[in-house]
């Protein structure tokens, strides 16, 4: 199978993103990604809204997907879906219709692990991107995640840390939701942090032995901060919106670098691949590069488009699992929580 052509349809639907994406072995030949804007003026994804949004996107965006792949569904090989973890009425539109299309074409169901897939985005063949070699250490950082995992091949990974609460894309948005920023509040942080001075205020470092994280006292800091100091000068976010925003990001790389580098002090691995969300953040991918000449470390950033949810990323592990005829059953159920490793 991997001398010929292999389509794979995948799809992705754990949150609030309704994606579809058509692959030809490893290169992506469309990656849709439908974005619920409905959302936004509630601060943060309402679970409820996102799963009819996800009904009324799904058919358009698949067939958006194979129009522009130029593909009939008739030539499909398989088709990859997200099993979890995520929001689970999101998870059940996806794995529904996966589930259903794959029955009537009679051709493979693949169910994917969405936090592995962030890792495996790597190994899409694309010219804006290199792949790492095994073993190598992933950080992945999104909204709903925080996790270091040591990735031995493909389908062997192990959790060296994660998140003993709050995800690191949480922290961005609850603290932009605290400077008055509108959702999702992680990119506005980023953009104002790249105006700010970083030292400008100091935040404390959550004391958490080995490779785990936490980021709940951290927000609660934030929060008695600027209850503090409006408290004392009500323009005080509108004054110094670009320096709170280069501090609170300035804490949060410096936690997660900090981890990194126990992560490689134990393990003695120097290749670095991030993914999710949080890594399309212009100071964790600076952080990175700097590191490739201080610290001597390879590191591997995904394309933009790789980072965020997408179904490209769940399309190159349905080809990975299809090579190996690790296929699902048409009693393949969602999961709101799912390990991986």
């Amino acid at each position: 199978m991997k001398n010929q052509e292999n389509f794979i349809l995948a799809i992705e639907s754990s949150c609030d993103d309704t994606s579809a994406a058509v692959l030809c072995n490893k290169k992506v030949l469309s990656n849709v990604v439908a974005t619920q804007e409905i959302h936004k003026k509630y601060g943060g994804v309402v679970p409820e809204l996102a799963s009819r949004a996800h009904q009324q996107n799904i058919v358009p965006v698949v067939h958006q997907a194979l129009a522009q792949a130029n593909i009939d569904k008739k030539q499909l090989s398989a088709i990859a879906f997200t099993r979890g973890p995520g929001l689970l009425g999101s998870l059940l539109v996806g794995t529904s219709f996966a589930k259903s299309l794959a029955l009537g074409l009679n051709i493979p169901l693949i169910e994917v692990n969405h936090m592995q897939a962030h890792i495996l985005a790597h190994f899409i063949e694309d010219a804006a991107q290199t792949s790492p070699q095994f073993p190598f250490l992933a950080m992945t950082i999104s909204g709903g995640h925080t996790q270091i995992v040591l990735v031995k091949n493909y389908f062997d990974m192990e959790i060296l840390g994660e998140t003993l609460d709050d995800a690191v894309g949480e922290a961005f948005d609850k603290s932009a939701k605290l400077l008055g920023l509108p959702y999702p509040g992680g990119p506005l942080v980023d953009k104002h942090a790249k105006l700010g001075n970083q030292k400008a205020f100091e935040f404390p470092k959550p004391q958490v032995p080995g490779l785990n994280f936490s980021f709940s006292g951290l927000k609660t800091s934030i929060l008695y901060f600027i209850q503090k100091r409006t408290k004392e000068d009500s323009e005080f976010i509108t004054k110094n919106i670009d320096d709170i925003c280069a501090s609170i990001q300035f804490t949060i790389l410096e936690i997660l670098m900090d981890k990194l580098k126990l992560a490689v002090k134990q393990t003695g691995i120097k290749q670095i691949a991030i993914g999710g969300g949080v890594a399309a953040n212009s100071g964790i991918r600076g952080r990175l590069q700097n590191a490739e000449k201080d610290l001597g470390w390879q590191t591997y950033i995904p394309k933009f488009a790789y980072c965020t949810d997408n179904a490209a990323m769940i399309g190159i592990v349905g080809y990975l699992k299809f090579l190996e005829e690790d296929f699902a059953k048409q009693n393949v159920a969602a999961k709101a929580r799912y390990k991986i490793g």
